[in-house]
């Protein structure tokens, strides 16, 4: 297998000046612009519960020679809009231009719907589709991305293409939204908005829906999570009727009367459902739908081509059931598993990591030092990673690490705790369980310390090690610590390290800082300048010392097939271990494939609580699972998109786990 550790791979990281303006690092402005909803699909009925067979990933499927490039570009201006996605021309026959988008920005930006395939170079896909045959096209594999030929199906759709230097302008035909309705259905509400001809859609989550306060009224106790916030644009203009239709009336205090009773005044004031269609708007030639949606309800969207209708289905199950082998060696898959009477929906990826080309690497948002976070949807691209999941702890305030990162070889940030990891190597092999990571300081006269934290945000009294990854510069994390200057295995300086932050300290290029803290600052009359040292390093168990790479996070959940979950033992506070919340995790399964998943919230109900996880991943068919930060965190990233939830949902991440494909 194929080391990304290469220089090939190095100019990825570091030389950035090697990308063209097409490889450039997607703005995060752009970025979360774009807040869209990973299920939405445009399947006309609601498809049942699958039973998908399991299927092999293999290196077998034949490559499609890709001709040479004339022009590419990260940004689309859609009927006048700028928004971000990758696309590329290449020669046709004769003065034809072959025109692709990335299948993330076809979906994101048009609304088109990726149905289930088991070639990589073959997508079908609906939108507005006039027959049962779904239109199938080719797809090729560049540089992280997935790009789809869509030279005949804009041609069909009455689009005019151009590209101007970066960005492919696309112009659509002007639409109509001639009819907006709502119908209750046996299961949630459906919207069905009527067309005049096929136009491109998008679909956001917002912020939960705040009511504005009455100062007349008591504010009654909310009996639930609030009402989220989606909103639906369509590049068309509804007719003023729809808008007035849907336009809130101003709201007009009434007058106030003397109660009759006083005892009215101890009553609960009743609260009247909030309507699901808040609002209809047109704004710059678009058609823009604000729903009022209940927490554990979401969109399910499709298409149909006669009448063109939208149809919006708000339900607790929303998730379309998804099997698409994306890339040779890595297969996209989303649907619903059981947990008792509860149904939790899991989006993941599957990956053979011996497959041609196929790596995993530790990436983080800052190259330069070890403070930052970003956005998953900003940092794979920044790599160059056809994949992504978000990885371990951080401190969310100084944004720095809570856990192991170890790359290539080099320890990146030491592990805490005893916590759950993961370790790997580039010939596909893995490693799961509890690490410590054991340094020692050997000084004179048989002088041992212990070293507890490696470049770690976990403070606690003893000896902290950081070295030049952590960055330039070193500010103390707690108060009066004492800094000792290591270079060339020397004591050259110690230094009172005063307030905590008010004073940086600089970290050697080939040395290295000690920090004492608590009762450990005593040990600074043992380690006077001049003193040699050196350093003892271990990992326990001694497994982990045979894998280039680590992630930490935590807590383990399945070990050889049986669920090993100890929390507590993994120093989890109760409040996290009981809470209900959206999910990462990593695992190997019985093939040896990795899978990297994400579980949301259940149908109708918050996410899954640890000892659920633990259940649900080894349902997925898990032989070992690790927990990974979760809630907010929780992105799972593919070809330029996330296709779990709206990036607008998603928190900045300190670190993930990258998938490299290289082509042959």
């Amino acid at each position: 297998m194929p080391n990304c550790d290469r220089p090939k791979y190095r100019n990825h990281l570091v030389n950035q000046a090697y990308s063209r303006v097409f490889w450039s690092n997607i703005s995060p402005i752009i970025a979360t612009a774009l807040c869209l909803y990973p299920t939405s699909a445009t399947s006309a009925q609601q498809l049942p519960t699958l039973t998908i067979p399991s299927t092999t990933l293999t290196s077998q499927t034949p490559q499609v020679p890709i001709p040479r490039v004339l022009a590419a570009g990260n940004q689309i201006s859609l009927n006048g809009r700028i928004l971000p996605g990758a696309w590329l021309q290449r020669p046709g026959g004769g003065d034809r231009l072959i025109t692709h988008l990335t299948d993330g920005a076809l979906r994101q930006l048009i609304g088109v719907d990726l149905l289930n395939t088991n070639n990589p170079v073959r997508q079908p896909v609906e939108w507005f589709s006039p027959s049962t045959t779904p239109l199938v096209l080719s797809a090729s594999l560049q540089r992280g991305y997935r790009y789809l030929d869509i030279t005949n199906f804009s041609q069909t759709a009455g689009w005019q293409i151009q590209a101007n230097g970066n960005i492919l302008v696309i112009t659509t035909p002007a639409a109509i939204v001639k009819d907006i309705l709502q119908r209750q259905q046996p299961v949630g509400n459906s919207i069905f908005v009527d067309l005049d001809r096929p136009t491109p859609w998008q679909v956001s989550q917002e912020l939960p829906v705040k009511s504005p306060p009455d100062p007349d009224t008591p504010t009654p106790k909310p009996s639930g999570p609030p009402n989220r916030e989606w909103k639906i644009t369509l590049d068309g203009i509804a007719e003023p009727a729809l808008i007035q239709r849907y336009t809130p009336l101003p709201t007009t205090p009434l007058p106030t009367a003397p109660l009759l009773n006083p005892l009215k005044q101890l009553l609960p004031t009743p609260v009247s459902p909030a309507p699901l269609i808040k609002q209809v708007q047109v704004v710059n030639n678009q058609t823009v739908i604000r729903l009022s949606v209940p927490f554990g309800m979401a969109p399910r969207i499709s298409t149909l081509a006669n009448p063109y209708r939208l149809i919006i289905n708000i339900r607790p199950d929303a998730l379309v059931e998804k099997n698409i082998a994306w890339a040779n060696g890595l297969r996209w898959r989303q649907q619903f598993f059981n947990l008792g009477t509860e149904r939790f929906p899991i989006v993941w990826l599957e990956i053979n990591p011996r497959a041609f080309g196929l790596t995993l690497k530790p990436i983080r948002s800052n190259l330069n030092s070890l403070a930052g976070t970003a956005p998953l949807m900003q940092t794979a691209p920044k790599y160059s990673a056809a994949a992504a999941i978000n990885g371990g702890y951080f401190n969310r305030n100084n944004r720095l690490p809570l856990g192991a990162i170890r790359q290539d070889g080099q320890w990146v940030s030491g592990p805490i705790l005893n916590r759950g990891a993961i370790a790997w190597d580039d010939s596909g092999q893995f490693y799961f369980g509890r690490l410590t990571l054991e340094e020692t300081l050997i000084a004179p006269n048989n002088l041992r310390l212990p070293i507890l934290y490696l470049n770690s945000a976990y403070v606690q009294s003893g000896i902290a090690r950081y070295t030049p990854v952590w960055g330039t510069a070193y500010a103390p994390l707690t108060d009066n610590e004492i800094i000792l200057t290591v270079q060339k295995d020397q004591v050259i300086n110690q230094f009172p390290g005063g307030k905590a932050g008010q004073t940086s300290f600089p970290i050697p290029h080939d040395g290295y800082l000690l920090t004492l803290r608590g009762n450990a600052v005593n040990a600074a009359t043992q380690l006077p300048i001049g003193t040699a040292l050196s350093i003892t390093s271990a990992t326990v168990p001694n497994d982990f010392s045979r894998y280039p790479n680590i992630i930490g996070a935590g807590p383990l959940l399945v070990k050889n097939r049986q669920i090993v979950l100890d929390a507590k033992g993994e120093k989890f506070s109760d409040a996290f271990i009981a809470e209900k919340a959206i999910r990462s995790g990593i695992c190997t399964n019985t093939t040896g494939n990795l899978m990297i998943a994400a579980v949301h919230n259940r149908a109708g109900g918050p996410g899954p609580t640890l000892a659920e996880h633990a259940q649900l991943m080894k349902l997925l068919g898990c032989v070992d699972a690790l927990n990974l930060d979760g809630g907010s965190s929780t992105s799972l990233y593919l070809g330029g998109q996330l296709i779990d939830r709206s990036p607008s949902t998603a928190a900045r991440v300190h670190n993930g786990i990258g998938i490299f494909l290289e082509q042959k």
